[in-house]
């Protein structure tokens, strides 16, 4: 499984966690958001997917951010309609669409979205969007009726190793592309500790 780092906001940080070489690096554009970032992304390497955080953003505002920043995934936390995410979709863009949830889910809300994102995102439904730091039941999934592949969020931590270690072997963890992290691996928000980061990648591939 593949690993997305989300919230940054600071460049030395965004360096340091850069050479953990995650597999994605996720900055937020929502201005209500503690880590709301607005400043410029240092350069990174090429095999780090720079993915922009967008929560019902005008289509213009979203454009703009791709080319200032190179962003090369959207991850979108809003409402946005299948239609929506259809207009972003270009050549060199990955669509992310995000989904909370918390003990159930009707997972038929996904269904305009086939074939349209690259990916789901499974986030635990909360007072914030996103970052709010546990983890949903993840036996939802074991009713996964799609093949689209999803980033699975929310919460987790150091405690969730053992846990991921065995939803890997689950059924369920079949279209688990990559798990997303956030605000247990933070000193602040949007400050990462790079220790607790490096740790936690080492013992999930291990």
């Amino acid at each position: 499984m593949k690993l997305k780092v989300c919230g940054m906001k600071y460049q030395d940080n965004m360096q340091a966690v850069g050479r953990l070489q995650p597999d994605y690096m996720g900055f937020i554009f929502y201005d209500k958001s503690p880590r709301f970032f607005d400043t410029e992304i240092p350069k990174l390497t090429e095999t780090i997917t720079k993915t922009g955080v967008f929560v019902d953003a005008d289509l213009d505002k979203v454009f703009q951010m791709i080319e200032k920043h190179d962003l090369k995934a959207i991850q979108l936390h809003g409402i946005e309609s299948a239609e929506y995410c259809n207009t972003l979709k270009t050549s060199h863009i990955e669509i992310i669409k995000v989904f909370s949830i918390r003990n159930e889910f009707n997972f038929d809300v996904l269904q305009p979205y086939e074939g349209i994102v690259d990916y789901f995102l499974f986030d635990t439904k909360g007072e914030l969007l996103g970052g709010n730091g546990y983890t949903f039941d993840w036996n939802v999934l074991k009713d996964y009726p799609s093949t689209t592949s999803y980033f699975l969020s929310g919460g987790i931590g150091f405690d969730e190793v053992e846990k991921l270690k065995e939803f890997q072997e689950d059924p369920a963890s079949k279209y688990c592309y990559a798990i997303d992290v956030n605000s247990k691996f933070e000193i602040e928000p949007g400050l990462k500790n790079i220790n607790k980061l490096e740790k936690f990648k080492h013992d999930l591939q291990h």
